[in-house]
């Protein structure tokens, strides 16, 4: 390679200081009040917060969302769920059937701008504010209104009455301001898919009648949360009082048959779990706690320390939804799915907890990353085999790629054509997108890469060319194209061997790339006498070379393969007569989406 390292080295600290020096985010503080009639599924409430333009631009609109709003016949939400061009499965509820007191709404009032009222405009989910006083860059301003709202039966991660029987699930249920970033204002309506936040602490006062046990993100204001008689009596109903410090949003969940236990975790960490007084799922919760501890533990030294000292597995909501310090979980009568739920979940208190992507535009950089070390730490605590998942995200992924279905990666969360584009797209190929990361910089760069990554991003909203970023600077591989190709187009991968030919003592192969996309290879030759032999064949647009990995014992590298040229040439030092198989995707790890072509066998 023509490139120092020393040299790339200095370029790539370059770089990254001159985005940390211009970075900025913006910040929002809650002091919410909220009284519920849990006979009439409704709530009221008022909110005070105080927003902070950390911005270069002078602010003349903010922005809230009103969620709940999603939950009625005729809201964008429920156009979409009967117009698309599949079946939204996550749906079990068609919102232009449901009958009033069944719909969800949130109606915002007395809305004040440093006590000044203010023209507001609503459109579906989104609340239009024009402020009676610019906020300059630098400056603050105190937002002050009143609310009030129904809650939906279960729709969407939220609502009540849960399919296992949670009375409240309360997520996403508050007026909540629109963040403000280098792309602008984030206000697109809500249509079940994902959410970006403010950065903030919240102080949240919940009123409900007595019998009732909430669980909530933060810190709740009492010394013993496991006493039934927590809480402050106040005639019929009883007030809990939630901290929560830098976080991105706050939910909550209630219900009078609730059990709360509690687990010791790592470095301190109080693990609660709230979840229903039900015999067919009680012995698996109490199951759950020390494995939650375990993962907590593998996160903590896979990805970073968790920075909170509380962390809520909730039973509620619908499947399973991640919040800050807080996952609503709909599992437990199967031990095993109720596991992966929760270690899926858990893993997002990093990849989105802590690392807040901006889910609308970069919803796999969370999703993707989540069910990468879900389950890689399911398979830690439970002893199943990791490559299993592997197999199936990546399965999930060539499927839709040669479905003709797929979008590229950054297209906006709302505007995939089909729902299963979204989900594989989402979930499969961002997996996908870390496990052949891992494949291109080696096991030990892309171990540095994610530990780099959490401890420079950590609250803060990361980019993909962040990720990138720090995977170059871990690794010394140059990755633009990796990034690019994958993220922002449907490129394939596709190599195959076109020919093997005898030359005197020797073997010659042509290989052949089919698809548009790079990739380095690594092809696997083995002999009749069992001898195993990799040969490694880089891709200028890296810049560099990955290290010999572990399981290959015979690493023989050669030349660059130029993007420019189809075929590829290279000589092995043996017989073909020698020669069982030559494989171009030994570990299975680069997403060929033709394995057809990329082994050939001798007999």
């Amino acid at each position: 390679m023509n490139t120092s390292p020393f040299v790339l080295f200095l370029f790539l600290f370059f770089i990254n200081n001159i985005q940390s020096q211009n970075y900025w985010q913006q910040e929002v503080d809650y002091k919410i009040n909220v009284d519920v009639n849990a006979k009439k599924n409704s709530f009221k409430g008022d909110q005070k917060i105080v927003y902070t333009n950390n911005s270069l631009d002078t602010l003349n609109k903010v922005f809230f969302h009103l969620y709940f709003n999603a939950f009625r016949k005729g809201s964008d939400m429920a156009v979409r769920l009967n117009n698309g061009d599949d079946i939204n499965t996550r749906f079990d509820v068609d919102i232009s059937k449901l009958k009033s007191e069944e719909e969800g709404f949130l109606n915002v009032s007395n809305l004040k701008q440093d006590n000044i009222n203010v023209e507001t405009y609503l459109s579906d989910t989104i609340l239009e504010v024009t402020l009676g006083n610019p906020i300059l860059p630098g400056d603050s301003s105190v937002f002050t209104m009143d609310f009030k709202g129904q809650i939906p039966i279960t729709i969407r991660r939220a609502g009540r009455d849960s399919p296992m029987g949670v009375k409240f699930s309360m997520a996403q249920w508050y007026p909540k301001i629109s963040e403000y970033d280098y792309e602008g204002w984030n206000t697109a309506p809500y249509t079940g898919r994902e959410f970006h936040g403010v950065w903030g602490d919240f102080d949240v006062t919940i009123k409900i009648d007595k019998e009732y046990i909430v669980a909530g993100s933060g810190y709740l204001q009492e010394s013993d949360p496991s006493n039934f008689k927590l809480g402050v009596q106040s005639g019929q109903k009883r007030i809990w009082n939630f901290l929560a410090p830098k976080v991105h949003d706050f939910t909550w969940a209630a219900d009078p048959d609730y059990i709360h236990d509690i687990f010791e975790g790592e470095n301190g960490v109080k693990l609660n779990f709230y979840y229903k007084n039900d015999p067919e799922i009680i012995e698996n919760w109490k199951a759950l706690q020390p494995i939650t501890g375990e993962l907590l533990k593998f996160f903590n030294k896979h990805i970073g320390i968790y920075p909170y000292k509380q962390y809520s597995v909730v039973q509620g909501g619908d499947g399973g939804m991640e919040y800050s310090m807080l996952t609503l979980v709909n599992s437990g009568k199967d031990f095993v799915p109720l596991v992966s739920v929760t270690s899926h979940e858990l893993a997002h208190a990093w990849f989105q907890g802590i690392l807040a992507t901006n889910e609308m535009n970069h919803e796999w950089m969370d999703e993707g990353s989540a069910s990468y070390f879900g389950d890689l730490a399911e398979s830690f605590v439970l002893g199943s085999d990791f490559y299993n998942s592997i197999r199936s995200s990546y399965g999930r992924y060539i499927s839709l790629a040669n479905s003709g279905q797929e979008m590229p990666q950054s297209t906006n969360a709302n505007r995939y054509k089909y729902n299963r584009a979204y989900e594989s797209t989402a979930y499969s190929k961002g997996f996908v997108f870390l496990s052949q990361l891992r494949y291109i910089i080696g096991l030990e760069a892309f171990n540095k890469t994610i530990k780099n990554y959490f401890d420079t991003y950590k609250f803060t909203h990361p980019l993909p060319n962040d990720l990138r970023r720090i995977a170059e600077q871990s690794s010394g591989i140059l990755l633009n194209w990796y990034l690019t190709d994958w993220t922002k187009t449907t490129n394939k991968i596709d190599y195959a061997i076109n020919q093997v030919e005898k030359v005197k003592n020797k073997s010659l192969v042509t290989l052949e790339r089919i698809g548009l996309m790079p990739m380095p290879l690594e092809v696997l030759v083995t002999l009749k006498d069992g001898t195993k032999e990799f040969y490694y064949i880089p891709i200028p647009l890296m810049r560099g070379e990955k290290k010999q990995p572990e399981y290959a014992k015979n690493w023989i590298q050669l030349r660059d393969w130029s993007w420019a040229s189809k075929k590829y040439s290279f000589e092995i030092n043996h017989k073909l007569e020698s020669i069982i198989s030559i494989d171009t995707n030994p570990t299975g790890l680069m997403a060929d989406t033709d394995y057809s072509n990329d082994i050939i066998t001798f007999e």
